[in-house]
């Protein structure tokens, strides 16, 4: 047996099975189980055992061993035994490991199944369509033998002889175990009451192989109900079936939609070509995911009369894409900062658009666009067709400069250049760049300069060291002079030697002031220290040059600093 260790044991040791050896003994407290997988914990849920290699000779006589003890011994139907002793790899894996006789694997299997019984519902969940991990938890365990499980046995064999695959079971075990406890003649019954809403036989094996909760409760009935509304709109059983792709429906909420719909006045030709023309508009997600959407549009004030008409404009797109982008362009107007009043209009006028259209990133539109945000907003407002033209791979041209935009240059153009810059130059454009706002809001923040007494000519030569200056608002720039000609005391003449004083903020150099004086009082800063020495340096260089030294310095320089930053 060298040959099939080498070929079967790291099988086992990356499986993780092992056998129990212990015989039952009744009436003790324990719980044992015969030749189940003692270390679950090394299975990952839902993880695929790899394929079991026994040696093709080896293989055919441990089967056909084991179909004799099935048959023979357990007097389990001859197809039943056959069935489980040739599909269930991984148990028949485990059980070779336990014979030692090399010569005759015949000889020896069977002696071990003389006296070592095993657990014959693990075979039998394999031969299903179960794997190991899979199968586990159904294993009962108060029975090792399948003949005791008469109701097991029973349904099982129905749904075989109804023509059901065998392998094909375990699903439905899997997912409608209750199918299994059905006293006799009522799983026979459910079947049958397919065949009486017109549905042929090869249909419903197709069906309940891929829906198995069809065969639980009342849910066959919520099925007809489901296929008789389809029936009135010309949709024939075949496409039901290509819809299902193994995923469980809940056949009352589908019911519900179909109602919905109805109700909004389609007639049933209307109805059937919507259902077929949009893929998923009924099966994903059991409508889930088109009842979200009518939830989206009745929000924003489509009423159920106009749902008429949208239903019937529907792309045909898979109903999933079209809801990701409806999400995704209403999240592109939330981005470009378009009122929410405004994309309610836009979605109760065009309330197919948005799902047509896959837009690329707002950044990178506006970059490509030339534009700001609020200008966007305007010209899809203006047109929300536009939209289309902002698809991911179509070219997106710049937008043309708008009048106001083009009567805005020109007056900062003619700002710029009485300020002393050359027309059409490298530097006219770079201050262009530099200069933020209106040509009129450029000239007004100018003119409070020269106001406050300045020179005009110097004031334009200090622009263009400092244009950052009249990046500011007009109250700004009056507050700071004010402050520096009435509450520091200092002359206008400051702001000559001085220009970038206007670049700071007030609560900077009160704080800064502040700590200075206190600092002069102590006798520890040079009492001549210039404004520009004292706001101008970076925080950390005043800190370490004027704070720290001082012991008490840091301390004071916090409480200052809570003073005028209370948050």
């Amino acid at each position: 047996m060298k040959h099939l260790q080498k070929l079967i044991t790291p099988l086992i040791l990356k499986r993780g099975y092992v056998f129990n050896n212990s015989k039952p003994f009744f009436g003790s407290s324990q719980k044992v189980r015969f030749y189940a997988t003692a270390k679950k914990s090394k299975l990952k849920q839902g993880e695929e055992e790899e394929e079991c290699h026994i040696p093709r000779a080896v293989k055919k006589e441990a089967q056909a061993t084991l179909l004799d003890y099935l048959h023979s011994t357990r007097s389990l139907q001859f197809m039943d035994a056959e069935h489980m002793s040739k599909n269930s790899p991984f148990f028949l894996s485990n059980l070779l490991q336990r014979i030692d006789n090399e010569n005759d694997i015949r000889r020896s299997l069977t002696r071990f199944l003389r006296y070592h019984p095993i657990n014959e519902f693990e075979p039998f969940f394999e031969s299903i369509g179960l794997k190991p991990c899979q199968y586990l938890p159904f294993l009962p365990r108060d029975l090792m033998f399948l003949n005791d499980d008469h109701r097991l046995l029973d349904n099982y064999h129905i749904l075989c002889n109804y023509g059901i695959s065998r392998n094909k079971i375990g699903r439905i075990f899997a997912e409608a175990p209750e199918v299994f406890r059905y006293d006799s003649g009522v799983l026979d019954l459910k079947l049958a009451s397919f065949h009486g809403v017109g549905i042929d036989q090869s249909i419903v094996v197709k069906l309940v192989s891929a829906s198995p909760h069809l065969l639980i409760g009342n849910v066959h009935k919520e099925f007809f109900l489901v296929v008789e509304e389809l029936k009135k709109t010309g949709v024939e059983y075949s496409w039901i079936e290509e819809q299902l792709n193994g995923n469980s429906i809940d056949w009352s909420h589908l019911f519900e939609l179909i109602c919905f719909l109805n109700g909004l006045g389609l007639t049933d030709q209307q109805l059937g070509k919507l259902i077929c023309q949009v893929p998923g508009l009924l099966f994903d997600c059991s409508g889930r995911t088109t009842f979200s959407l009518i939830g989206f549009w009745l929000k924003f004030g489509i009423q159920k009369p106009k749902l008429h008409d949208v239903f019937l404009r529907l792309p045909q797109i898979p109903i999933t894409t079209f809801v990701f982008n409806m999400r995704q362009c209403y999240q592109f107007l939330i981005e470009i900062e378009m009122p929410v009043l405004e994309i309610g209009n836009i979605i109760h006028s065009y309330p197919t658009l948005l799902g047509s259209c896959v837009l690329k990133k707002a950044t990178s539109l506006l970059t490509t666009l030339n534009t700001g945000k609020k200008r966007l907003c305007s010209v899809i407002k203006e047109n929300p067709e536009f939209l289309r033209n902002l698809v991911r791979g179509a070219k997106v041209e710049r937008l043309p400069i708008a009048e106001e935009e083009l009567r805005s240059k020109m007056m900062k153009t003619k700002f710029l250049l009485d300020l002393g810059f050359a027309e059409n130059s490298n530097e006219m454009e770079k201050a262009l760049k530099l200069f933020r706002g209106k040509g009129m809001e450029l000239q007004e923040r100018f003119d409070c300069l020269v106001n406050a007494g300045l020179d005009r000519k110097h004031v334009a030569s200090v622009l263009k060291i400092y244009p950052q200056i009249l990046n500011q608002r007009k109250e700004v720039l009056e507050a700071k002079i004010d402050f520096l000609l009435n509450t520091l005391g200092l002359p206008l003449s400051t702001l000559v030697s001085f220009p970038s004083y206007l670049n700071y903020t007030i609560p900077r150099t009160t704080l800064r002031l502040s700590m200075y004086n206190w600092l002069k009082d102590q006798g520890k800063v040079d009492p001549t220290l210039s404004l520009s020495t004292i706001i101008a340096s970076s925080e950390k260089l005043f800190m370490k040059t004027y704070v720290n030294p001082h012991p008490k310095g840091l301390e004071v320089w916090k409480d200052l600093k809570r003073e005028l930053y209370p948050d």
